[in-house]
């Protein structure tokens, strides 16, 4: 019988971890990818949420990673709604489309509705988190504030009705943007892998 583990990031898992987030994104949206740098980067930031960096272990082998950060909608008449976020989540290619990235993505939210978050916005594929939850935030009266009519900027309330009579923009939080030259300073610390430009990716 296999034993699935979900707990909380070491310092000693940092660079498994970060490994095993540029292997899951390598080639996915762009030639290479960002998100481990960004992970590396936002753990100390202001915005983490420690208690939410959590690492899955399957029989003892590390699987995947979620980190979420704190962030807000800044309603129309100026006040802020409190509310977080999540990613990036990975999971290990060879464990990817087997149901573990919907087991984490659920404790994860659970333990963030335990801590009290009200609400969790993302930008992603309906498709996926759509079972997990997520709405067309626009559908709740939250824009995206770098493109207003976004159908992939989604939020799911973990509270039922946080979100009533909201009307407001998201903006991202500061360090999910890195620069490329950064990234690419980083990324020299892994094993070479290489980059290559397909079909569907976003740039």
């Amino acid at each position: 019988m296999q034993t699935l583990i979900i707990r909380n990031e070491t310092e000693n898992d940092f660079r498994a971890v970060e490994n095993l987030t540029r292997e899951a994104f390598w080639n996915v949206y762009r030639p290479g990818c960002l998100e481990h740098f960004v992970l590396h980067e936002f753990r100390n930031a202001p915005a983490f949420v420690p208690e939410l960096d959590l690492v899955m272990e399957l029989d003892g082998v590390l699987i995947g990673h979620v980190m979420y950060v704190r962030s807000a909608i800044r309603k129309d008449n100026g006040e802020a709604l409190p509310v977080m976020t999540f990613g990036p989540i990975s999971i290990a290619p060879a464990y990817q489309r087997q149901g573990f990235g919907s087991i984490l993505l659920q404790e994860s939210m659970r333990r963030a509705k335990a801590m009290g978050a009200g609400a969790l916005a993302i930008t992603g594929n309906i498709g996926f988190y759509g079972k997990s939850g997520f709405v067309v935030a626009k559908t709740k009266g939250v824009r995206y504030a770098d493109d207003p009519d976004a159908d992939y900027f989604l939020i799911a309330e973990l509270t039922p009705g946080f979100l009533d009579g909201i009307s407001g923009t998201y903006k991202d939080p500061d360090g999910y943007f890195v620069s490329d030259e950064a990234a690419e300073a980083f990324d020299a610390k892994f094993t070479p892998k290489e980059k290559l430009k397909l079909p569907g990716q976003l740039f």
